[in-house]
Parts: structure tokens; C-alpha cells; sequence
């Protein structure tokens, strides 16, 4: 098979990566409205190990860890990135949300040269520059002026992603992908078990609705609460199939742009769900985010630096 084929078969991939993602993530606000982040992360893992636990022996996955305690922390900080990542699903529009994730490769940029040293040039300084300047329009002045705290959550989990993909390469490079999906789920529940018991406690005075995600504990929820959980469980595990195979048979920078279909694909969902759009500086913002990136990942092509894009989050 040719480049050329081989590049558009992992396109289609991640498109159909993308608009799974962008779909599930889209109805955390209804998980939000009857249950608490804890108890959906609790609940979602346990899914989701079951369904990799199954698939596991046909599939001929490697779930055991070469090394523990590097899995471990990894999946610590890839856990805290997604348990701030998917509270804030339940405040803002997916495509925003994606957004300050996907400020992740400026991240790993900013520590790789403030933490292990790293020399960057005109064209990542000027990516980082262009990243940030979307990062303030996605934001918008009413996060800027820091009266909405939701806002700024998904550039916080962008950087925790950031120094997960960091501690991917630096520590797990011999760990397969089943092992780190995996650890990362068990890192998820883990969070959402002391959520629950946190709050089960010490209980605290509870919103209604969305609102309420974040401060509610352990309740007995519906089969709809069930229902979007699986579909987020088993969406967050094909998605990332479909993504590892991507990268598995194209050039990693090539994957890592291309990656950036996610967030038109969830403002799409956002819209034919919803019927809600995005403000034009959002837009604006967004295409500088991606334009940063794409900067980033091509310039590794010819120059050792990490992207930093290349890690499917589920």
C-alpha cells in the first residue's frame, strides 16, 4: 500500500475517531443533570474494563504492565486531566472543551524546554505565541477578567494532558496501548470511588441539574444515566482503537493534524443535537489552536521536538 493510501485509510479513521468522541461528549450533559462526575467515572470504568477484559483474549491485547509504577503515575495525570476535562462537559460546549485540550502540544513545548531543557525556534515560539492568542479567544473576556472559572478548566487540563504525553514517552515507551488504556480507566474509577466516598461523608449542598455535577455524590440513577454511560464507555474505547490504528499506519505528525478534526466534529454534534452554535471569536480561536498545532507536529517531522497531540484521550 502506498503513502498516499495509507494516509487517507488513517484520515477516515480518525474522522470516524472524532465524530464517535464528539457524539458521546456531547450527552455528559445529560449523565450531569441526574448524576455526579464521581459516580459517571466510577460507573464508566467499570464498564469499560469489562468490555476490554472480554476483548482482550480474541483480540490478543497486553493489559500487564512492564512497568508498574510508571503506568501507574501516568495514568494519575492522565486521569486528573480527563476527571477536569469531563467536569467541564457538563458547563461548556464540547467544541470549547476540546479546545483547551487540545492546547496540549503547546504545553508539552513549554516543558519540555523549561523541564528537560529543550531548545525550540522561531517557528515553535511563534506557534506557541499563536496558540495562546487562540486559547484568550475561545476564552473569551469573561474568563479573561476571571469571573467563569468553567472556562478555564479545559486549559488546565490541556497542560495535566500535556505532562501525561510526556510521561508517556519518557517513562512508558515499552508499555502497549491496551496497558495504558487500561491503567488510565482504572486511574478514572479509582478518582471517582474516592469522589463517592468523599461526598457520601461528607456530603454537600447540591444544585439541581448540571449544576450540581461536580458537588453531587453516590444516587440511584435512572437507565437513562446507564444507558449514556455504556454508550460513553464503549464510544471512549472503539474511539481510541480507531485512533491507535491511525497512528500505527501513518507518519505521527501527519496523525497529529489531523487530529484536530475533532473539534469541528463536535461543534457539528453540539449543533445538530442542540441547536446551538458558536460565537465567531470561539471560531476564530479555534482556528488558531489548530493552526499552532498543525505548526507544531509539522515541524517535527525535520526537527526532533514532540507534538504531543499523539495521545487519544477516551
Amino acid at each position: 500500500m502506498t503513502n498516499p493510501d495509507r494516509t487517507l485509510a488513517a484520515a477516515g479513521l480518525i474522522l470516524v475517531y472524532a465524530m464517535i468522541i464528539g457524539f458521546t461528549d456531547n450527552y455528559v450533559r445529560v449523565i450531569a443533570a441526574e448524576a455526579g462526575l464521581w459516580q459517571f467515572h466510577f460507573t464508566r470504568t467499570c464498564m469499560a474494563m469489562v468490555i476490554l477484559g472480554v476483548a482482550a483474549v480474541p483480540l490478543g491485547l497486553r493489559l500487564r504492565p512492564v512497568n508498574l509504577r510508571a503506568v501507574v503515575a501516568r495514568s494519575a495525570i492522565h486521569g486528573c486531566a480527563m476527571v477536569i476535562y469531563f467536569g467541564a462537559l457538563a458547563f461548556l460546549d464540547v467544541a470549547l472543551v476540546a479546545a483547551g485540550l487540545f492546547t496540549a502540544p503547546i504545553w508539552v513545548l513549554l516543558i519540555s524546554r523549561f523541564a528537560y531543557g529543550q531548545r525550540f525556534g522561531p517557528v515553535q515560539i511563534l506557534a506557541v505565541v499563536t496558540g495562546f492568542a487562540g486559547v484568550i479567544l475561545v476564552l473569551g473576556p469573561e474568563a479573561m477578567t476571571g469571573a467563569s472559572l468553567p472556562a478555564v478548566l479545559p486549559v488546565l487540563a490541556g497542560a495535566l494532558y500535556a505532562m501525561g504525553n510526556i510521561a508517556t514517552r519518557e517513562w512508558c515507551a515499552e508499555e502497549s496501548a491496551g496497558t495504558l488504556v487500561g491503567g488510565f480507566f482504572v486511574a478514572l474509577g479509582l478518582i471517582g470511588a474516592v469522589g463517592m466516598a468523599v461526598l457520601t461523608v461528607a456530603p454537600m449542598v447540591v444544585p439541581e441539574g448540571t449544576a450540581g455535577f461536580l458537588q453531587r455524590g453516590p444516587v440511584w440513577p435512572s437507565g437513562e444515566f446507564y444507558f449514556w454511560t455504556f454508550v460513553q464507555a464503549a464510544g471512549s474505547l472503539l474511539g481510541v482503537a480507531t485512533m491507535i490504528r491511525a497512528y500505527q499506519i501513518t507518519d505521527a505528525s501527519r496523525a497529529s493534524v489531523l487530529e484536530y478534526v475533532i473539534l469541528p466534529a463536535s461543534a457539528f454534534w453540539t449543533w445538530a443535537l442542540w441547536g446551538t452554535g458558536l460565537a465567531p471569536l470561539a471560531v476564530a480561536g479555534m482556528v488558531l489552536i489548530v493552526a499552532a498545532g498543525s505548526m507544531i507536529a509539522l515541524r517535527a517531522k525535520t526537527v526532533e521536538a514532540p507534538a504531543g497531540v499523539g495521545e487519544p484521550r477516551a
